[in-house]
């Protein structure tokens, strides 16, 4: 789907907020004339997208703007003073809630969403719930905006935007950080950091691909390997047995935790 709305991101100099401006245009969604993009910053950078309308005021902004994402930290969300009435407002932001939001900006249509780091690649999975006065035109709208940075999905508890801050917008983290150990372990058994990072890349974003697909079931990948009894087997249950799955849970509880104490709302 094109949108055809005209679209404002404020925040836009940030790495997400970049991120998904440059997704929206280099995927066709979105022509760069309909992208308003702001930030406090005067280094534009890479968020220089030839068309697009610049400007350092966020009301200019939302005057420009059929839609108003909002791509800041949630700490900064008390200083974005703009009337968003009549308006979609989509934010990225974790931990601020949408009626908050809704009060604030003067708009009951509000989209609460979690992307992650993947949207520099158009690869991210992005969670989001929608108000119940965001419009059927509205939710196309979201659902191309995030497609085009990989894939949207959209949930109907606000509650799962608050979870997916740990499970999804945690983004490639967990990948990167299982990643880098098996690098520090191949190295010490003697391959040249070069090979080792070549192999973990391939362990990590390409077999990985083994359960890209609709169909596939990453429980039922890892009980045949496990059910097979070779070195794939040894190798999974014995990380296992060593407590993965709890040190994983651990790390999206922590995740939870901390945004909760960020959150100015608390």
């Amino acid at each position: 789907m094109n949108i055809d709305a005209r679209i404002g991101i404020i925040g836009g100099n940030g790495w997400l907020g970049n991120a998904i401006a440059h997704a929206l245009v280099s995927s066709g969604t979105l022509e760069a004339s309909r992208l308003t993009l702001s930030g406090r910053s005067e280094r534009r950078g890479t968020m220089d997208i030839p068309g697009a309308y610049w400007t350092r005021d966020n009301d200019e902004l939302a005057a420009r703007s059929d839609v108003v994402l909002l791509s800041v930290r949630p700490e900064d969300f008390s200083g974005v003073e703009i009337d968003a009435s009549g308006k979609l407002v989509i934010s990225v932001m974790a931990s601020i809630r949408a009626r908050t939001m809704a009060e604030r900006l003067g708009s009951d249509a509000v989209v609460r969403s979690i992307p992650n780091a993947a949207a520099a690649i158009r690869r991210s999975f992005t969670p989001w719930f929608a108000t119940p006065a965001v419009t059927a035109e509205g939710k196309k709208i979201v659902q191309a905006l995030f497609d085009a940075c990989g894939e949207g999905a959209e949930t109907t508890s606000e509650a799962d935007i608050d979870y997916c801050v740990a499970m999804t917008g945690t983004g490639a983290a967990f990948p990167a950080l299982l990643a880098e150990a098996l690098v520090a372990h191949a190295v010490k058994q003697g391959l040249t950091p070069e090979f080792a990072r070549r192999a973990a890349k391939g362990v990590v974003a390409e077999a990985s691909q083994l359960f890209a697909g609709d169909r596939a079931d990453p429980a039922e990948i890892v009980r045949e390997m496990i059910n097979y009894r070779g070195a794939t087997a040894a190798a999974l249950q014995t990380t296992l047995d060593q407590g993965f799955n709890e040190a994983v849970a651990a790390g999206l509880e922590a995740a939870i935790a901390r945004a909760a104490e960020l959150s100015p709302e608390k």
